[in-house]
């Protein structure tokens, strides 16, 4: 088998979960397991047909009042094929080819600036995730009730989106696409976007990946100083991963901040402010809310341009109405601490740690407010959440006194508990081999390393704020802190790297030889290679149980599903799903 490039990772699908989530508000609908992410948010579409469109006619028409900002449109100048500026606003792209974006002003011209400079960026990731979701959903009459659900479900985002933020989107999307207008005009198309992670986490209640972070400061660290690091287990594809964005936004009211994401994007998934507040974002367990409310990207960033200690940061989080469940890790220089607030539709609490100092977070709530909350514990329970905080612990009793280094060993650390190998890309491991970024903040010395592609396995590029926003950093025209980066995994260099990035091709070969509807054979060669490129993951054997399962050949389909029963299996449901596939291979057997 030849490497091919554009490779996806595999889509291990738990199908009694999809079952039970095929039923929305307590109605039956059933789709092909290949409409994955987006399938659940289109059965719903059905709901919306039968209820009021009056608020939709009214959203579609909003546009924010924008009279009050003073604007200069951009005039962008072209240093090189990498670098473009704008007055003190500039893009340009590392040698570890981060993409750094630098820009200030009133929230139209910050706006207006990012989009000008970002433009074929920007629209670059748009047909990205646009192509995805025609992968995703490939019927044209599916993609056309998709449409008319999500402007019915997002009719009331903009009431909840503060005014200033909406100026920003604006002046944003002005540089967005002509080409996707009959989905939603740019404005709102570009909202609707920072909204797209929460609506297919509401929707399906999806834990596709886990994100995890950690914060560890005094007895733990080398210096006694607060040490932040995550992962941000965030995939869509890997061309919509190859352009990490590095902002550092200089708002005119509030204070400067750092961000990582992507191009098309103002709110934070992972960033840190010029005071050293920090914040990360975990997904939770949700419930299905009626309609979307602020964009949890939105909140976060609030936080990092307006708090500048942690009360401040629950205060801001606590007036915003969200719409799914959220773990936002905040850690502040000020107060040299760290606390988690969990937000969801109908609750709050904040998970604050008494006589230690350190506080993990992966995708479960821990404060007092959700000690009851069924959902939560079965989520516990049955998920791959604990057991990534139970790795977390073992990380921490072997690495003592963290330093930036040694986080990042964490944070790339792709074994089980006790060291077992448990597979590449199972989502019990810290590293998952999918993140987009991951990062680790200083917060007290104002210093913020991301890490560079492939994944979190790349260098990691050294930011100080305390020079960037300073005049130090205008007169130098440079970013990073470079004599602090941190190495490259070593990994990257191996043969097991090389095999799993094949894997990940393989993968899709398989898959597309399982679906019903596609009449694709292997070559009797194929799985026994597929599954020698990933030997200690539970999926290969899996996908291969199912392929000879479909192909009628019940006694390599029983090996297979035994096999895989022996590994590390990613949850619960997952494992019932392996069992339940081996007693219908036994019936057919019998």
């Amino acid at each position: 088998m030849k490497k091919k490039n554009n490779m996806h990772p595999p889509v291990i699908l738990n199908e009694a979960k999809r079952n039970e989530e095929s039923k929305i508000f307590g109605i039956d609908f059933s789709f092909r397991r290949n409409d994955r992410l987006l399938s659940l948010i289109f059965l719903s579409l059905n709901l919306s047909l039968i209820l009021t469109s009056c608020g939709i006619r009214k959203s579609i028409k909003h546009v924010p009042d924008v009279k009050q900002y003073s604007l200069e449109i951009p005039k962008v100048n072209k240093i090189n094929d990498s670098t473009f500026s704008f007055n003190q606003n500039y893009l340009t792209k590392n040698k570890q080819q981060l993409l750094e974006l630098y820009i200030k002003g009133n929230p139209l011209q910050l706006g207006y600036n990012n989009g000008a400079l970002t433009q074929n960026l920007m629209q670059r990731q748009e047909e990205i995730f646009f192509s995805k979701v025609e992968g995703f959903v490939p019927s044209k009459f599916k993609q056309n009730l998709l449409r008319g659900f999500l402007k019915w479900y997002n009719r009331k985002m903009y009431l909840n989106v503060r005014e200033d933020y909406q100026a920003e989107l604006y002046g944003l999307s002005q540089y967005s696409s002509d080409k996707y207008d009959f989905i939603a005009p740019k404005f709102l198309r570009s909202m609707y976007l920072h909204g797209a992670h929460d609506i297919g986490h509401a929707m399906q209640d999806l834990m596709v990946v886990g994100c995890t972070s950690i914060a560890v400061w005094n007895e733990n660290t080398e210096d006694g100083d607060l040490l932040i690091g995550r992962n941000f287990d965030f995939y869509v594809g890997d061309d919509f991963a190859k352009n990490k964005l590095i902002e550092f936004v200089e708002p005119e009211e509030g204070i400067p901040y750092l961000s990582v994401s992507w191009p098309g994007m103002i709110g934070v998934v992972s960033g840190m402010n010029k005071e050293g507040i920090t914040v990360t974002i975990n997904a939770g367990k949700s419930k299905i809310p009626l309609t979307a409310k602020t964009p949890i990207s939105l909140v976060t960033r609030e936080i990092l341009q307006y708090a500048k200690n942690i009360d401040e940061a629950i205060a801001i989080a606590k007036k915003r109405k969200v719409f799914v469940s959220e773990s936002i890790l905040v850690g502040s220089a000020n107060d040299k601490n760290a606390v988690i607030i969990e937000v969801s539709p109908d609750n709050f609490g904040v998970y604050k740690v008494e006589n230690t100092s350190r506080v993990f977070c992966t995708n479960h709530f821990q404060s007092d407010a959700y000690k009851n909350d069924k959902r939560n514990q079965k989520h516990i329970v049955e998920s791959h959440s604990e057991y990534r905080y139970e790795k977390l612990q073992e990380l921490l009793q072997e690495n003592k006194k963290l330093n930036p280094e040694k986080m990042a060993a964490i944070l790339r650390d792709k074994s089980g508990l006790k060291g077992e190998m448990i597979g590449y890309g199972n989502e019990k491991a810290i590293n998952q081999l999918l993140a987009h970024h991951a990062v680790i903040f200083s917060p007290q010395k104002k210093l913020v390393w991301v890490s560079s592609n492939p994944y979190q396995l790349g260098e990691f590029v050294c930011y100080d704020l305390n020079e960037i926003f300073s005049d130090k950093r205008l007169k130098s025209g440079e970013f990073a802190k470079s004599n602090l980066n941190i190495a490259k995994d070593p990994f990257v260099d191996s043969k097991e790297f090389e095999d799993y990035e094949e894997y990940k091709f393989a993968s899709s070969e398989v898959n597309n030889a399982i679906d019903d509807d596609k009449d694709v054979m292997l070559t009797d060669d194929f799985l026994p290679h597929y599954q020698s490129l990933n030997p200690d993951f539970w999926g290969v054997y899996y996908q291969s149980g199912k392929y000879y399962f479909n192909k009628k050949e019940y006694s390599k389909a029983k090996t297979e599903f035994e096999k895989a029963l022996t590994k590390e299996i990613t949850t619960i449901p997952d494992k019932e799903n392996v069992e339940r596939y081996l007693k219908k291979t036994l019936r057919k057997l019998r």
